[in-house]
């Protein structure tokens, strides 16, 4: 069965950075529904389009087609008595932006003159990816699936 719309893609990936050195890869083979569902980056959906079991797929991301490019706008400095004790560089935390309703994810980056510097962007933004991966297994989506616009079951989502 090729890859289209509403099909279930189990796939094995890894990502590399501009030097080719490897900065992600999946544990376990992921499942996602394809189709548009935001499921998996727009242009790694698209390049995996028409595929079968056992393609193997490269796509060269730009920022733009990957996680963003940096934007200066998401960093943020705030007093270091607003977090707890035990705050370390590269601690995440999770907000929601009162304005959008959005949950936004910080990664402090500094910790100096009794400020935490945090950055909003993905740790990801501003990067060209080399995306790699390899298709597993393709299936035609449940109804529910699509209906919920992601997998149930087995890798994807659990009631």
């Amino acid at each position: 069965m090729q890859i289209q719309q509403n099909s279930v893609v189990t796939l094995n990936y890894k990502m590399f950075n501009a030097d080719g050195q490897l900065i992600d890869q999946n544990a376990a083979p992921i499942v996602y529904l394809h189709g548009g569902y935001d499921n998996i980056l727009p242009a790694v959906e698209a390049a995996l389009e028409n595929k079968k079991a056992g393609d193997q797929v490269v796509v060269e991301l730009s920022p733009e087609d990957g996680f963003g490019e940096y934007d200066a706008e998401y960093m943020r400095e705030e007093e270091v008595s607003a977090f707890p004790p035990d705050i370390e560089i590269g601690m995440q935390f999770e907000t929601l932006d009162e304005t959008t309703g959005e949950h936004l994810l910080f990664t402090v980056r500094a910790i100096e003159d009794g400020k935490v510097t945090l950055d909003g962007n993905h740790p990801l933004a501003g990067m060209h990816i080399r995306f790699e991966t390899e298709v597993l297994e393709v299936r035609a989506a449940t109804d529910e699936e699509v209906a919920h616009g992601h997998v149930h079951g087995e890798g994807g989502h659990h009631h």
